[in-house]
């Protein structure tokens, strides 16, 4: 029997309808990681925890995925749109989810060297910090204002005590060094908000009234010298002696623009490759995402047990470019950094206050230590000298920013005869232009 029936035919148009609908499909599929990126940051930026972040981020993407997965079906016509778009929704959910996992959601796998051994102790602080330090207890008869060590970074402190810290002692000194908030073996914030110059200046405070002393002799390094600086500004007649080593700038917001030397301009081929490494990880340009919104739910990505032993890393394998000779190793002893403690405290120092005024009134005696091949701008170091009344700036050969490596028995005989109110082994330099 032969069948009358009229064969089918494509209704005109349906061909480009399927293209279309598949292109949207497929734009639905490639819409969905950046939904889902979009919304864990909305979400960290409305304090959400990271669970909850998560959950945002999959379930934008299964929206976007599955809703425009929909629209495409309807332009093609297909009948079973609704099972095309849980498809498309539950597989990109899963890639999405299986690609958090691998590249954003895992540890750094960096494991924190063990410590090294000190006699530690513990203030309690009326700030609320709980921060690590050690004592060198003078010998004979105490001179009356003890020396506070302020380490650099900030966050990157030292092991206590060192050479000086002895040869103070020595002098009669009782020498504190201690571990700012934040660093080495001092307390960690769970908001790293928290940590800023007025938070570093207050603590010091605390530490003056917790060891008893009417006024304190501060020596500070780098970082550690600006937050001398900032605290000589605030409480001027608690201060009897400064010395400010390599210092770091005066008042950062003078050099956003400019700069003020940085170490990463120094770095050797193999320095520069070994820090690129570190540094290209999926986890941390997630991390740096989050930085942008909410600081503390990047804390909670990568919390200080992550973060703390790369920037050791880090600063072991680019150290040696703070120095005269930065193909040679730099061996110095160091406790812990706090990587959270050096990125949010400089940020503040953005914001902090003019300290110039205030130092311009200062009565403290002054001496400002610089290395010949210091990377910080000379500008820096003079305007210090500048600033402070009757401060002294001592240029030391042989020595780049770490003055105390390169040329420890002249950077302790300096100290120390400055300390005492004996003869400098170098003269002041007094000249505007930067010294040969």
């Amino acid at each position: 029997m032969i069948s009358t029936q009229a064969p089918q035919t494509r209704a005109p148009g349906s061909l480009p309808r399927r293209l279309g609908g598949g292109a949207l499909v497929l734009t639905g599929a490639l819409l969905a990681p950046p939904a889902a990126i979009a919304a864990f940051l909305l979400a960290a930026a409305a304090n959400a925890p990271l669970p909850a972040c998560a959950a945002a981020a999959l379930s934008a993407s299964a929206l976007v995925a599955g809703a425009v997965a929909h629209l495409g079906g309807r332009l093609a016509r297909t009948r079973r749109r609704g099972l095309l778009a849980l498809l498309v929704a539950a597989s990109m959910t899963g890639i999405v989810a299986v690609a958090g996992h691998l590249l954003v959601f895992r540890p750094l796998g960096f494991t924190a060297a063990p410590l090294p051994a000190q006699d530690t102790r513990y203030w309690q602080l009326s700030t609320g910090s709980r921060i690590a330090y050690t004592r060198t207890p003078a010998h004979g008869r105490p001179r009356p204002e003890p020396v506070v060590r302020l380490h650099g970074g900030p966050g990157t402190p030292g092991v206590g005590p060192d050479d000086l810290d002895r040869a103070l002692a020595a002098s009669g000194f009782d020498v504190y060094t201690y571990d700012q908030l934040g660093s080495g073996r001092s307390q960690r914030l769970a908001d790293p908000r928290g940590y800023t110059v007025a938070r570093q200046v207050a603590d010091l405070e605390a530490i003056r009234r917790r060891i008893g002393a009417g006024r304190l002799v501060l020596a500070g390094s780098s970082w550690g010298a600006t937050l001398a600086a900032a605290y000589l500004a605030a409480h001027p007649g608690n201060v009897a002696r400064v010395v400010f080593t390599s210092p770091g700038a005066l008042w950062a917001p003078e050099w956003e623009k400019s700069g003020e030397g940085e170490i990463w301009d120094r770095l050797s081929p193999a320095q520069r490759e070994r820090m690129d490494d570190l540094e290209n990880r999926p986890q941390l340009v997630a991390w740096s995402l989050l930085m942008a919104v909410n600081p503390r739910s990047a804390h909670a990505l990568l919390p200080d047990a992550d973060l703390d032993p790369l920037f050791d890393e880090l600063l072991s394998s680019v150290g040696s470019a703070a120095t005269c000779h930065p193909g040679r190793p730099l061996h110095e002893a160091v406790s812990r950094s706090g990587f959270y403690s050096n990125q949010m405290t400089s940020e503040d120092a953005l914001k902090a206050p003019d300290p110039r005024p205030a130092l311009r009134r200062a009565a403290a005696p002054a001496l400002i230590l610089r290395g010949q091949c210091e990377f910080k701008r000379w500008e820096i170091a003079r305007e210090y000298r500048d600033a402070i009344p009757g401060a002294r700036l001592v240029q030391v050969p042989g020595a780049g920013h770490v003055i105390d490596a390169e040329r420890p028995e002249l950077y302790r005989d300096t100290v120390v005869a400055f300390l005492t109110g004996r003869p400098l082994p170098l003269p002041p330099y007094t000249g505007q232009a930067a010294p040969r």
